[in-house]
């Protein structure tokens, strides 16, 4: 069941919001992957940080919920990796959050297996 979005904003301006809260948390190495013109994507955009402990991925994904809601009253649509606090996923349909611990996510490399997308690292 698609979510029932309170103000409509695009994917782009969703983005800046949760860059803005990873930035809250000192996230590390955020980066943007624009999948619009991957034929097989079915979102718009991956943005993915690391942070370097379970407290910290913990409070860069609240961070990102935080912003997102203050601005849209937007929740994620889905959820995962909470209780383990090594990779925490947060889906809001068209751009999907993925914060990880940083071993986690030079094991998963995504930007690799995403080699078509078009990568835009954030300062």
């Amino acid at each position: 069941m698609k979510q029932k979005k309170t103000q409509q904003i695009n994917s782009e301006n969703l983005c800046n919001l949760i860059v803005k809260g990873m930035q809250e948390k000192k996230a590390q190495n955020i980066v943007l992957l624009d999948l619009r013109k991957v034929r097989s994507s079915i979102v718009d955009f991956f943005v993915i940080c690391s942070g370097t402990s379970d407290t910290q991925i913990d409070a860069i994904a609240t961070s990102v919920e935080d912003e997102v809601y203050k601005s849209v009253q937007e929740n994620p649509w889905h959820q995962e990796g909470r209780q383990n606090k090594e990779w925490i996923l947060l889906d809001y349909v068209d751009v999907v959050v993925h914060v990880f611990k940083k071993s986690k996510r030079e094991f998963f490399a995504l930007e690799e297996l995403w080699g078509d997308a078009q990568i835009t690292h954030i300062e």
